[in-house]
């Protein structure tokens, strides 16, 4: 499921919480612990809409309707989506890797149970809320489309995964077909398959047919058409042997139905993103990058969200979607590596977006172009430039301006830049 972004603003350490709660998730049942001042108060929560209503509802007539701070170890999933819409909770989102080692410490022993890591993220949570970041939702509009973005790549990687195992499957008795039709999860691909799933049910077909077939799918040139179908009559069986191809070209015709189920879903996600996107009042923004377009501009808008509020600096933008690398200081030793605890997806997006840019930004392709001369790999030359990016990106996110490429590299050239060498003339 989609992760609940929001923003994340320091606490004070003169909010105050009327309690502090610590919930250890699980499927079915909830171990919770209440910290009320001296008092300890452990209980069961059942994982039901009523049940949930029925304890948030508890907990704002005990304490008079005043905030309480939750710890989950989670920033997604059906508990957390269910106590969103309480406003006298206020959630804590904590890093599983943050509650291991305050248990590590806690009990040396490795001692663990759920009743017990529940009282372990209610202390946690009241000794130090103070340092943590509470949880707070963007508008209706960014969280769908931040929604529709994750789970419309869920599907492109699992159709991705579908179309790789069509491909295994083809290997076995109908190699040819890979090269013949190109991507797998194409419409020549899933038609031709349809209808001829082995290639003696191809070499079979009225030549005329397959030509009006090739036509029919935006080939125009009759020669090479002719000669494509001159080379299927040539093609060689890899095996003749029926107990394999006829069971292996059932299987086949399961995959391509699904595939093109995928095909549907993602036209529909992609329609609804698109309505959603373009309503939005930050679109001009997003869509002004370059190279973004269509399919990274929503992802973007939704990786920065919609609460101006929640970064108040680029470089926690940097630090929160993992481009930011993570310096470690020991001595005389030092290392720097990739940072691994961040959303994966965000990160994705902008390491996607600053590889799309290079090729349509005129500095980007420098500054590409320049790590890539003193060494670095691609990927790291990509990250290094989406840090750069991600600065651009906060200030024109901050103040609702889109992006200008001219004016950009006017500033480079004034602030001589080494890139402005590489730029072309204004």
């Amino acid at each position: 499921m989609p992760t609940c972004q929001g923003k994340a603003t320091e606490t004070s350490r003169t909010d105050t919480f009327a309690a502090f709660v610590g919930i250890d998730w699980a499927d079915k049942e909830h171990a919770i612990c209440v910290l009320d001042g001296d008092q300890n108060t452990s209980d069961q929560l059942k994982h039901s809409a009523e049940a949930i209503d029925a304890w948030a509802t508890r907990m704002h007539q005990q304490f008079g309707g005043r905030p309480v701070a939750v710890a989950i170890e989670q920033s997604r999933g059906g508990l957390f989506h269910a106590l969103m819409q309480y406003e006298h909770l206020r959630l804590f989102p904590i890093n599983p890797k943050q509650a291991a080692n305050y248990r590590k410490a806690l009990a040396c022993s490795g001692a663990k149970s759920d009743p017990a890591d529940a009282h372990m993220l209610a202390r946690f949570l009241r000794e130090h809320h103070d340092q943590l970041r509470p949880w707070e939702g963007d508008t209706a509009e960014t969280r769908r489309i931040a929604a529709l973005c994750e789970l419309r790549r869920k599907i492109v990687e699992a159709r991705k995964s579908e179309a790789q195992r069509l491909g295994s499957m083809l290997k076995l008795y109908f190699p040819q077909a890979i090269d013949l039709v190109g991507p797998l999860h194409g419409p020549l691909a899933l038609e031709l398959l349809g209808r001829w799933p082995t290639l003696k049910k191809l070499q079979r077909a009225n030549p005329k047919t397959l030509q009006k077939f090739f036509r029919q799918h935006g080939q125009r040139n009759d020669e090479k058409i002719k000669e494509q179908v001159q080379q299927i009559r040539a093609f060689r069986h890899l095996t003749k042997d029926a107990a394999i191809i006829e069971p292996t070209a059932l299987y086949v015709g399961l995959l391509i139905k699904q595939i093109e189920q995928f095909n549907e879903a993602i036209a529909e996600f992609e329609k609804q993103l698109d309505a959603a996107f373009s309503k939005h009042e930050d679109a001009a923004i997003f869509r002004s990058l370059p190279g973004a377009g269509e399919a990274l501009a929503p992802r973007l808008l939704a990786a920065m969200g919609s609460e101006r509020e929640r970064f108040s600096e680029a470089k926690e933008v940097q630090a929160y979607c993992g481009i930011a690398p993570v310096t470690r200081r020991s001595g005389q030793a030092c290392r720097v590596s990739m940072r691994r605890a961040c959303p994966k997806f965000i990160r994705q997006t902008f390491h996607e977006f600053a590889d799309q840019a290079r090729r349509w930004s005129a500095w980007s392709k420098a500054y590409y172009e320049q790590l890539r001369g003193q060494g670095k790999r691609h990927h790291a030359a990509v990250r290094a430039l989406a840090f750069k990016w991600i600065r651009i990106i906060f200030r024109m996110w901050k103040t609702r301006t889109p992006y200008d490429e001219n004016r950009y590299q006017q500033q480079l050239q004034r602030r001589n830049s080494p890139l402005a060498k590489y730029l072309p003339s204004p």
